[in-house]
């Protein structure tokens, strides 16, 4: 028998990353903000497509180290023009490198990153209990960002992550 998951997770790529990544609690900084410029990137695009440009996103943007991306200069935005592998819109690329300078301002500031985003939510990933996905929030980046990352939980409540998301955001903070 089939596992029911989220209505959104339909595709090969999609189902992996719903089952082993989705929602689940997130406290590394590097991967915070791989998920931040992934985010960005899905702005007017599926997420089917960023999942499978993944790999070439992480070799593009030396596997989203913040320190290495503020140093791109116009000559590396022009290379990455040319990658096929990614999106190539300039406004995208540059705003991943404005996003790793922001990043590592609010990492100096508050310590992580981590610390920073989850201080929203208190520090708890936000339990929520969806019926069905139409009735959940999904309009902005920073909350499909807040979903990714677990700091909601908004898998639906027939899906069989949603309890184990719950149970695992437990054992953390």
């Amino acid at each position: 028998m089939d596992k029911r998951r989220c209505a959104w997770a339909r595709g090969a790529l999609e189902i992996r990353y719903h089952d082993r990544e989705w929602g689940v609690p997130l406290h590394r900084d590097r991967r915070l903000f791989e998920l931040l410029i992934l985010e960005g990137a899905q702005a007017g695009l599926s997420w089917s497509t960023i999942l499978r440009k993944r790999p070439a996103y992480r070799m593009a943007f030396d596997r989203f180290d913040p320190s290495k991306i503020v140093r791109y200069t116009d000559a590396r935005v022009r290379r990455l023009m040319n990658d096929a592998g990614i999106v190539r819109n300039r406004a995208k690329i540059e705003a991943t490198i404005a996003n790793a300078r922001a990043f590592l301002a609010v990492r100096r500031e508050h310590g992580s990153f981590d610390a920073f985003v989850w201080q929203f939510v208190g520090g708890h990933p936000v339990q929520n209990a969806w019926r069905r996905w139409g009735q959940c929030p999904t309009e902005t980046i920073c909350y499909a960002f807040m979903q990714a990352t677990g700091m909601v939980n908004d898998h639906t409540r027939d899906c069989f992550r949603w309890r184990a998301v719950q149970q695992r955001a437990r054992g953390r903070r």
